[in-house]
């Protein structure tokens, strides 16, 4: 068995009649430990004292993952233990070790900052080579799918099409007409002061219709859809479903993630310009109630104020962002581990992942389009 091919360690515990018991398994290893304390000491928070513990699936241990289990035990072996034989030297050497001898947390040091930062530059070089591997895959899937159109996962498009278009049709109405009427409203004030009342369809035009819709769309679809998505994973991931797949030669790039990126980039458009459209009426009713204009002077002077060139930027937006979050989201959901903590630290990350992309995107539309659908320049 090689180094890639060794199972994790992991921590499973269970709590029976007979108390709490702590069942480890895996390679508890240095190779295998070192990417894992912080959930390691996370899951061992968890565990109460008095609790049992049982080795009997593990596959290897060698000083660290000893001396690591030591440190937990407060140094003495727990009154229910149950330790293999080919374990029990390794054991023993950690239990001969005097008390200083043991690690400590080291203190902080001038360079910790340092190597705090290129942690976390790692720690997004890998996530960067990870999403990178998922499109690969995803974009294979498709190739397939070109040469055999009778395994198109439509039904499951179709489902997730509903999800995440329709469903998500009130609450982007109604945030939307919400930001419509409170945009209207501040800047009613401010050009009533100039005697510039009808640039009012101008600003809402201009700012809802390009740029404010599809951001304000994309993030209460990363917020919803997006955490789903990665939810929905995850939890498979923790049930073994996914394994499951694999192992009946089902891809879960064809099954599960390239349904749920079609759909929302399908539906993402849509999504935009139906809550671009509330936007704008509820901005209608707030310039109708401020400044006494009219809704047919309001839909005469849009198409004028606003280029349609613009409304075509929206769209495409709205596209590029739901192929954003719907790949980011999968990404997260996929590299779920088999427990809650995992689960719950992966889709909020998938969440501020999404929305941050989808705001750096946008700053790249809006330097690449700035001289594109201006009505003055």
């Amino acid at each position: 068995m090689t180094q890639s091919t060794r199972p994790l360690p992991a921590i499973r515990i269970d709590a029976g009649g007979d108390g709490t018991e702590v069942v480890l398994s895996g390679d508890w290893t240095l190779h295998l430990l070192c990417p894992l304390p912080p959930d390691i000491q996370r899951q061992f928070a968890l565990i109460p004292s008095g609790a049992g513990w049982s080795l009997a699936a593990v596959s290897r241990l060698d000083s660290f993952g000893a001396l690591l289990l030591w440190r937990r035990w407060g140094r003495q072996r727990p009154l229910r233990l149950e330790l293999p034989e080919a374990l029990a030297p390794v054991l023993a050497r950690a239990e001969a070790l005097p008390a200083d001898a043991l690690p400590v947390e080291p203190g902080y040091r001038f360079l910790d900052g340092t190597a705090q930062l290129g942690r976390g530059l790692h720690a997004v070089a890998h996530h960067v080579l990870g999403f990178v591997a998922l499109v690969g895959h995803i974009l294979i899937s498709f190739g397939g799918l070109l040469r055999n159109h009778d395994r198109w996962p439509l039904r499951e498009i179709s489902a997730n099409f509903y999800k995440v278009g329709v469903r998500a049709m009130p609450v982007t109405a109604l945030v939307g007409f919400l930001i419509g009427v409170v945009m209207s409203y501040l800047s009613a004030l401010q050009l009533r002061a100039f005697g510039a009342d009808t640039f009012i369809v101008n600003i809402l035009g201009l700012g809802i219709i390009r740029e404010l819709g599809p951001v304000l769309v994309s993030v209460l679809v990363a917020g919803r859809s997006g955490s789903a998505m990665t939810a929905q994973l995850g939890v498979m991931r923790v049930t073994e479903e996914i394994d499951a797949l694999t192992a009946m030669g089902i891809s879960r790039h064809v099954r599960l993630v390239l349904p749920k990126v079609v759909a929302l980039t399908l539906a993402m458009p849509l999504l935009t310009l139906w809550g671009s459209a509330v936007a704008i009426l509820g901005g209608m009713v707030s310039a109708k109630l401020q400044l006494d204009l009219s809704f047919d002077f309001f839909l005469n002077a849009l198409p004028r104020a606003v280029p349609a060139a613009n409304l075509v930027i929206g769209l495409t937006k709205g596209a590029v962002f739901g192929l954003l979050i719907a790949l980011v989201a999968c990404y997260f959901g996929l590299r779920v581990r088999p427990n809650t903590e995992s689960l719950s630290a992966n889709t909020t990350a998938s969440v501020v992942a999404s929305i941050t992309v989808v705001i750096l995107v946008d700053a790249v539309f809006a330097i690449a389009t700035r001289s594109v659908g201006l009505p003055y320049r």
